[in-house]
């Protein structure tokens, strides 16, 4: 094993361009989301561990095989966050928000899973979220998808998109058609795969989106889910595809797009690439109007997504540079202390200044042009003298002097 101290498998230090882009995101995500109505919320990092198998279920992968379970100190039973959801539902039941409906919470943060490390996947992984709750009509659903794809829009990757959606019925129509899957791949039991097998009787659903290419096989020959969808259920769905229609929002129906825990109903949808291999679903989401009285509160409806960050981010270009610092040069032990108080002057006026505390005029000007400043503001003893600096323009080698008084003015300009 090597001596270098290394990030834990799957986790990575978010800096530079990587950083500057999920600011961006998170920027551009708060900015929209309050155009339409979001609130900010922020969750705990760590939840107790029944917060996540009330909501995301026993039998699903996320508490089978990836969650970071552990007992605490005091015993208690803990869950680092996996997703986001369940503590926002959590946080509306236990603040007593259940009846300021509808409510609109926006969130942002890490979420972690053992992962397989692969690209677009990662253990630490950081998601933005958007849960509308307390509206049941279409077009809310459709609201939030617009919301989600005006994001992706502004973040310049919408184009390298595209949008899948599907009608999961209501829940008369899911359990006829979970009673129907069940029929059918029971004959096949043996030849589906060991997760498939134990899906069967408690999660049919997720068998449809199985990666396995023997269960992809059967399920070529599956019942149909519009098959059994209720009049309902069917107007519901034709609702939401005349608003994304009216919207001009483009969209591909997935029949085989699910999800398959019990409290999702009506809509699902992702926004898919292929532009980054098995990892293309860059933002996804759907209606679940049962997951507040699951976890104990009022029936209440909702609709939400999460966009992950890392995928989105490897869309993206580069967001345009922050603005280009000023680098401030003593030249001559005189000026150290005049110039370091310009510093803080210039900074309390809103100027980005660099001031090295120590070296030569040629060691400060190469740090100038290594941080691409756009300009040297240089002071020494004449300078101090006639209440002046002198200016040298980075680019062009350009130098005049300026009048202390005029100084802010003109780096302002």
């Amino acid at each position: 094993m090597s001596d270098k101290i290394q990030p834990v498998r799957g986790t990575d230090d978010l800096m530079g361009l990587d950083y500057r882009k999920h600011d961006a995101l998170k920027k551009i995500a708060e900015e929209i989301g309050s155009r339409y109505g979001y609130e900010p919320i922020a969750t705990p990092i760590f939840e107790y561990t029944s917060v996540f198998k009330r909501t995301i279920g026993e039998t699903s992968d996320i508490v089978g095989k990836e969650m970071y379970s552990f007992l605490d100190r005091g015993g208690d039973d803990i869950t680092l966050r996996p997703e986001g959801t369940a503590g926002v539902i959590r946080a509306v039941i236990s603040n007593g928000l259940t009846q300021n409906m509808p409510l609109k919470l926006m969130y942002h943060g890490p979420m972690l899973r053992y992962e397989r490390p692969q690209l677009g996947r990662r253990r630490q992984f950081h998601q933005i979220g958007a849960e509308c709750l307390g509206i049941a009509h279409p077009l809310g659903d459709v609201e939030t998808i617009v919301l989600g794809a005006s994001i992706l829009e502004k973040a310049g990757v919408l184009d390298k998109t595209v949008l899948d959606i599907n009608t999961l019925g209501d829940a008369a129509s899911r359990q006829a058609y979970r009673q129907a899957l069940i029929d059918y791949f029971t004959p096949f039991q043996e030849k589906l795969s060991a997760d498939s097998q134990a899906r069967l009787n408690r999660n049919p659903l997720r068998i449809l989106d199985s990666k396995d290419e023997g269960d992809r096989a059967l399920v070529q020959n599956a019942p149909k889910f519009e098959d059994y969808l209720s009049p309902e259920s069917a107007d519901y769905f034709a609702q939401v595809c005349k608003g994304l229609d009216d919207r001009k929002i483009k969209y591909n129906i997935n029949r085989r797009l699910v999800r398959g825990l019990d409290y999702y109903v009506h809509t699902a949808f992702e926004f898919v690439t292929n532009e980054l291999g098995a990892q293309g679903t860059v933002l996804a989401g759907g209606r679940y109007d049962g997951l507040m009285a699951q976890m104990g509160g009022p029936e209440v409806p909702g609709v939400g997504w999460s966009l992950g960050l890392e995928r989105v981010a490897l869309l993206m270009d580069a967001p345009p540079a922050a603005q280009s610092p000023i680098s401030l040069i003593p030249i001559g032990d005189e000026a150290f202390d005049f110039c370091f108080n310009l510093a803080m002057d210039l900074r309390q006026a809103g100027l980005p200044i660099d001031f090295l505390y120590s070296g030569n005029v040629a060691k400060r000007m190469k740090r100038a042009n290594k941080i691409n400043a756009r300009v040297a503001v240089m002071v020494g003893e004449e300078e101090l003298q006639r209440k002046e600096v002198t200016l040298k323009n980075m680019e062009t080698g350009d130098q005049s002097s300026v009048p202390l008084t005029e100084l802010v003015m003109v780096l302002r300009g």
